[in-house]
């Protein structure tokens, strides 16, 4: 039997839609270039849905957080990136975070082995001129099949930097400085911390600002950051105090190693560096916000400056990489087809969603619509008041064309609850999602067990 989709690209979206697809019956042929003939200036390994900057799905809370009810929804679809996940998952408080390698094996696992799915390492440098064909190639886009997007589309690429943040072997970090605590003891001892006094906090903001940058090629020139992963020095030079409002904030961490006489302010660090659990082995913890494009030397030089990392050992160092998307509210229907070529769908971070779980749940949802269109069936969506709705609204037509940039997912998306109290409206924007979701999913005619 012949191939009925061709899936580009086997990161997270490409990897849950083929999943999705695979799941209800259908042959897909899933191109990854990793490993055929392909690179990419991120990747470390050909591992499909490799997790290239933080082990962090974020927010596990489906009460009150938007990407906790997406992950939710998610779960209730059969997502194979919430599946992985789960078998994946470390310590990291109320957060979902995982041990990447652990969950790019499993993930490239259920693929490989499902029946309806073949694994095709290649470069693919053109799009298709027919057949059904979903985009999913991410933020690192081959270069050729990107000019062939900006020739199908008539649209010139969009680009944002993404910077990854370095991680740090456990054992060579100094317990006796450092200790393990969430913010307000909530989700246990999931994070270690660094407490920095004022002295040391105001020299390593100068040392940010001081420190040796990456040079930037004639390609990435005039390039925007998205505020999502904004490198840590950029943060330090739009005021002394931001990092310590950010990334840095040391409220709610009461620091059991200082003596109140030892210290002015009793317990209370001036800062705080975190670091969160990156495998399951916790032999690798990641610095948490700590995106960057210094040059090596100078990051291991400064972040050695960090108390109770003055001996660290790297096992990666921060890195910096070009994100492209294309300007989807112009180019897509509301069913994720490019406009004038209605047999290529796009899916995940190359839509402009930000994030690894809105890059699947935007593959989840492709992969849904092209099952339906397969089958013959009518395509009704989400509903908007869903966090996959609002996301999905936000991709292909309610963001502004003239202007638009990546978004995770947020409760700026949803319809607003005006008559709800403040206090209150986060909640009540999960308890109004997930009841109409749940009517929206009674009323799929199928839904994969």
């Amino acid at each position: 039997m012949a191939d009925q989709v061709h899936i580009i690209g086997g990161g997270l979206a490409g990897s849950e839609a083929a999943w999705q697809l695979a799941q209800r019956g259908i042959r897909v042929r899933l191109s990854e270039m990793r490993g055929g003939g392909g690179s990419t200036p991120a990747h470390q390994t050909d591992g499909l849905a490799e997790l290239v900057c933080s082990n962090s799905f974020r927010s596990d809370d489906d009460e009150k957080n938007a990407v906790g009810l997406l992950h939710h929804e998610m779960r209730r679809l059969d997502s194979l990136i919430m599946r992985a996940g789960e078998v994946a998952r470390v310590p990291a408080g109320s957060a979902m975070a995982v041990d990447r390698d652990v969950f790019s094996a499993e993930v490239q696992k259920a693929l490989e082995d499902h029946p309806n799915v073949t694994v095709v390492r290649e470069l693919v440098e053109e799009l298709p001129s027919d057949g059904m064909t979903i985009v999913a190639t991410g933020p690192l886009t081959a270069q050729s099949l990107a000019q062939s997007i900006v020739k199908a589309t008539g649209e010139d690429r969009l680009a944002f930097f993404d910077a990854i943040a370095p991680i740090v072997h456990h054992d060579t970090i100094d317990m006796d400085i450092c200790w393990k605590a969430a913010r307000w003891d909530k989700g246990g001892k999931d994070y270690i911390n660094c407490p920095m006094s004022k002295e040391q906090y105001l020299a390593f903001h100068q040392g940010l600002l001081d420190a040796e940058k990456g040079d930037f090629k004639e390609w990435e020139a005039d390039t925007p950051y998205f505020e999502g992963c904004m490198p840590i020095e950029v943060m330090a030079e739009r005021g002394v105090d931001t990092l310590r409002f950010g990334p840095m904030k040391p409220v709610g961490l009461d620091n059991p190693h200082w003596a109140t006489e030892e210290h002015p302010n009793g317990r209370w660090a001036h800062a705080v560096v975190q670091l969160r659990q990156d495998n399951k082995l916790g032999t690798l913890w990641n610095m948490v916000g700590f995106q960057t494009k210094m040059k090596y030397g100078a990051q291991v030089e400064l972040f050695r400056t960090i108390p109770g990392l003055e001996k660290a050992e790297f096992a990666r160092l921060g890195g910096m990489h070009r994100n492209t998307f294309i300007n989807s509210p112009m180019l897509l229907d509301r069913q994720l087809r490019l406009k004038g070529a209605e047999h290529i769908r796009f899916a995940g971070q190359v839509t402009g969603c930000e994030g690894y779980v809105e890059s699947s749940a935007v593959g989840l949802l492709a992969g849904m619509m092209a099952a339906a269109e397969l089958a013959g069936e009518k395509w009704v969506g989400p509903p908007a008041t869903s966090a996959m709705g609002a996301l999905l609204s936000h991709i292909t037509g309610d963001a502004e064309a003239s202007d638009y940039q990546p978004m995770n997912i947020n409760f700026g998306l949803f319809p607003p609850l005006r008559d709800v109290k403040k206090k209150a409206r986060k909640e009540a924007y999960t308890s109004r999602g997930k009841a109409d979701f749940g009517e929206w999913l009674a009323g799929l005619e199928a839904v994969p067990a």
